[in-house]
């Protein structure tokens, strides 16, 4: 349910209408902004209306036929304009009003509705991104050199071991003051890398799969849109530099209720270890554009050509939390996925592996030519 913003009289507001385009390989969010007057003392998702946009601009159409449609499905506190104001997600139509080829959320809204949200499943995304100055260099690291070795970086503290923290902290405020599920950040294992982590943080919070991928969408937005007012470029490349650094990953925590139940599940792990490993070639072909530049088998990644999980064992496919391990139940660490994934997407993958669910689901509709697209 998206959360009531209310007022005391009516009012004019500004509206960001955020969507995800059509660009190729990776696809990047868009935004355009429009003003509504809300007739009442609070605002709902059907007070929003539909609007449109051309998208022979934004690789989902022809010139001949460039219009397009934006549905709002969730809306949050615009963060950065604050007052009354709002950012809206929204699903991407074509002129007949049919679901875009390009509208991931639509995929993921069908394998739920199908009978994976009887899966009851969590995700938590580990969103790791790399910062680069204008000049197109990792922040922080010397002009035309490189810095020390790797080792202070992650998790670093001060000046020598960070770059880019303001616009971190800038990023982390403005996700909570949107109320999205922001569970932390810290610096990553390369200079200029971070992360930030959005998904199930434990509290008495009513959570699901699209809650859950809608706000890493809208928490992706906020960083490149605060990204422009600190002067920097946000990299969700794989491996954005070459040599002896680490990649840049999107580690996929899950679990259902049969994994999270002390009495089912250890069996269900198993089950699920089992499934994932039969599916491993289906998952890689959606976990993000050039994975194989990541996935090495060095830096803390499994070779993507093999698949292995092990308990706190973060060169594996599959890492098995300590405590998961020590309880018998709980979650998994999907660590192949890239840092330029679709959440959407990575999300509709495990809930149909881990669920045995019909592999006709994850094509279903228009989107075999997505998932193709994705996969190439």
């Amino acid at each position: 349910m998206c959360k009531l913003i209310i007022w005391e009289s009516i009012m004019k507001v500004f509206v960001e209408y955020i969507w995800i385009d059509g660009a190729k390989p990776t696809a990047m969010v868009r935004s355009k902004t429009r003003v509504i007057e809300i007739i009442s003392d609070s605002i709902t998702l059907e007070q929003i209306p539909d609007w449109g946009f051309d998208g022979s601009s934004t690789n989902q159409a022809e010139g001949h036929s460039s219009d397009c449609i934006l549905k709002p499905v969730r809306f949050v506190a615009d963060s950065i304009r604050g007052g009354a104001n709002i950012l809206a997600l929204c699903e991407v139509y074509d002129s007949k009003g049919d679901v875009h080829p390009s509208n991931t959320r639509a995929v993921l809204r069908n394998v739920l509705d199908a009978g994976a949200s009887k899966q009851e499943a969590i995700f938590g995304f580990e969103q790791e991104y790399t910062l680069f100055s204008r000049d197109d260099y990792p922040l922080g690291w010397p002009e035309n050199g490189y810095p020390g070795p790797q080792g202070p970086y992650y998790c670093g503290i001060g000046t020598a071991r960070t770059a880019g923290r303001d616009l971190v902290e800038a990023h982390a405020q403005a996700c909570l003051d949107a109320d999205l599920l922001l569970f932390g950040t810290n610096a990553e294992v390369m200079l200029g890398q971070w992360e930030f982590q959005i998904g199930y943080r434990g509290f008495r919070e009513d959570v699901d799969a699209l809650m859950i991928t809608d706000h890493h969408w809208i928490a992706l937005w906020l960083l490149y849109r605060l990204a422009e007012e600190f002067d920097v470029k946000i990299s969700r490349e794989n491996k954005p530099m070459k040599g002896d650094w680490n990649g840049a990953g999107c580690h996929t925590n899950f679990s259902t209720q049969a994994m999270r139940d002390a009495s089912t599940g250890k069996k269900e792990i198993e089950d699920i270890l089992k499934r994932l490993e039969a599916n491993h070639d289906r998952h890689i072909a959606v976990y993000g554009d050039k994975l194989a530049e990541r996935l090495t088998g060095d830096h803390e990644t499994c070779a993507i050509t093999e698949f292995r999980y092990g308990e706190s064992d973060r060169g594996a496919s599959i890492r098995i939390p300590v405590t998961t391990a020590k309880d018998g139940y709980g979650y998994l660490e999907d660590r192949r996925p890239g840092a330029n994934i679709d959440p959407y997407v990575v999300a509709a993958r495990l809930l149909v592996t881990i669920g045995g669910m019909d592999e006709a689901l994850f094509e279903k509709q228009s989107n075999k030519e997505l998932v193709n697209v994705i996969s190439k």
